[in-house]
């Protein structure tokens, strides 16, 4: 299945400039209006200004048939979690803009004006005089030349949770795809359901008609007509189940693509394709190497122990001295004159720093806390790590269990075709009897649900081994990765049906 490459990351974010998903063209036409309308439409439009206040315009409804590829454009485009992990990235990047002045020059102006009350202005000696009216403005310069290492780190924590964001993103993009083909794969497995339930209904009711007109020809008793008619009140029951089934599918699934609730409660799409069970080649250990070094988590992790880090060195700051440069330029009024107009001006250097010869341990408790937290973030790491070759090896499992299940059934639904078969002519030759054509329908109809279930389980299986191995989708990379040669390595060497092509985002054809 191909999925979102590196093209499609940058699709992403910059069709998450809110924009709708599809133009749309409305024609409108004039006509009287009454004040009752006029106000329900202002009313309506309010709401909608409220409600859309700060969000990104989306597509509130989807019509028609939907495959794959369009639902996961779309989910890309409007899903909820992927809104608030592009929200976090640019965050992040105001919080850099933050840390980063620290570096910069500060340059301000500042003024100031004072009048003094005559009263205040004798002092008890005779001709002593205090000047009434005072004015300064002054333009400083400030400029940081030493702290510790605080500044520079500080500015590396805000690049490196850039980065963490960004990885986020992935994940929750790689979470996405893979949910999308979950409830896509379960809204095609609820529809054949639905198929096959319909199909029993239909022999259910085939079998009634037949065993009625042998009752009337006297052929069989009254019985059978009563069992045949139980029969088909019984398996009504599972077609109703498996409709509402579909339904509620469908609906899980306009929740992740961030649609609206239809005003009927149903929804207004279709989803089109099949499901096909592709092999997955993949060796478990190549596979549980996949996950480490592709996993858009892990990376995270990893950028959160370099973060906690540069935050040591921030702490450490506190052990050193900080000098800062000032140069200030001032315009103020001549105190010798007492003129307003009259003025003088001039400008002073200077640097002034500060050490901390003692602060009751404050540093020393800060320190300690960062390297805890270093300590932390690589025992999270270690956890995650295992957390991923743990997920890699159930869905491992779950792939091989699963493609067992459906050969073993595909094998199981041809015997009881054949079953069904040799019933029917038995019982048309008066040699069999109606229960064993109505458990050979049964026998019939549960294994083609079991065959299904299992094909749907496939797909949803491989669409969590592909999340979990983090090939579901490729991204460009700003730096040198040490893992990155190993994964591709092992994407040379893997089997072409193994590992779905990524140059696109469009899954594969139907």
């Amino acid at each position: 299945m191909k999925f979102p490459s590196a093209s499609a990351l940058v699709f992403v974010a910059s069709s998450l400039g809110f924009s709708p998903l599809f133009g749309a063209q409305t024609t409108i036409f004039q006509r009287s209006q009454t004040a009752e309308e006029r106000e329900g439409k202002e009313k309506a439009k309010a709401e909608s200004k409220v409600k859309n206040f700060g969000a990104p315009l989306r597509q509130r409804t989807l019509s028609g048939n939907v495959t794959l590829d369009e639902a996961v454009t779309l989910a890309l485009r409007q899903n909820p979690d992927v809104l608030r992990s592009v929200r976090e990235i640019e965050r992040v990047h105001g919080q850099i803009v933050e840390v980063r002045a620290q570096a910069l020059p500060h340059l301000g102006v500042t003024g100031s004006f004072t009048n003094t009350d005559p009263h205040l202005t004798m002092v008890g000696i005779p001709g002593a005089f205090i000047q009434r009216n005072a004015w300064t403005i002054a333009l400083e310069l400030r400029q940081a030349i030493y702290a510790g290492g605080q500044v520079s780190s500080a500015i590396a924590v805000a690049k490196l949770s850039q980065g963490a964001a960004y990885y986020n993103l992935r994940d929750v993009l790689d979470r996405t795809v893979s949910e999308v083909r979950k409830q896509f794969a379960q809204v095609l497995v609820t529809a054949a359901l639905i198929d096959v339930a319909q199909e029993s209904v239909e022999l259910a009711a085939k079998q009634l008609a037949d065993t009625k007109n042998r009752f009337a020809a006297g052929t069989v008793p009254r019985f059978n007509v009563l069992r045949a008619e139980v029969e088909l009140a019984s398996v009504k029951p599972v077609l109703i189940r498996a409709k509402n089934d579909s339904l509620i599918a469908r609906l899980q699934l306009a929740k992740i693509l961030g649609l609206d609730a239809a005003p009927d409660g149903k929804p207004t799409f279709e989803c089109i394709g099949e499901l096909r069970v592709e092999k997955q080649s993949l060796a478990l250990p190549d596979a549980l190497s996949l996950g480490r070094a592709l996993r858009p988590f892990l990376k995270s992790q990893r950028e959160q122990i370099l973060i906690e880090k540069e935050r040591i060195t921030i702490a450490q700051a506190g052990f050193k001295p900080r000098l800062d440069a000032n140069a200030n330029y001032q315009v103020r009024m001549n105190p010798r004159t007492g003129n307003l107009g009259d003025s003088l001006n001039g400008y002073f250097l200077g640097v002034t720093g500060r050490w901390n010869i003692f602060d009751s341990f404050e540093t020393v408790g800060q320190v300690s806390q960062a390297r805890a937290r270093f300590d932390s973030a690589l025992v999270t790491y270690q956890d995650s790590v295992q957390q991923v070759e743990l997920e890699v090896q159930r869905a491992f499992a779950d792939l091989q269990q699963y493609r067992e299940t459906i050969e073993s059934q595909q094998k199981n639904v041809q015997q009881a075709l054949e079953a069904l078969r040799l019933a029917q002519e038995r019982l048309a030759a008066g040699a069999g009897t109606q229960l064993e054509v109505l458990d050979a329908r049964v026998a019939l109809t549960r294994a083609r649900n079991t065959e299904l279930q299992a094909q749907g389980d496939y797909v949803r299986a491989l669409a969590e081994f592909d999340r979990a191995t983090g090939i579901t989708t490729v991204y460009s990379e700003t730096f040198k990765d040490p893992l990155s040669i190993l994964s591709r390595r092992i994407l040379r060497q893997a089997p072409p049906d193994s590992i779905p092509p990524v140059d696109s985002i469009k899954p594969k054809k139907k």
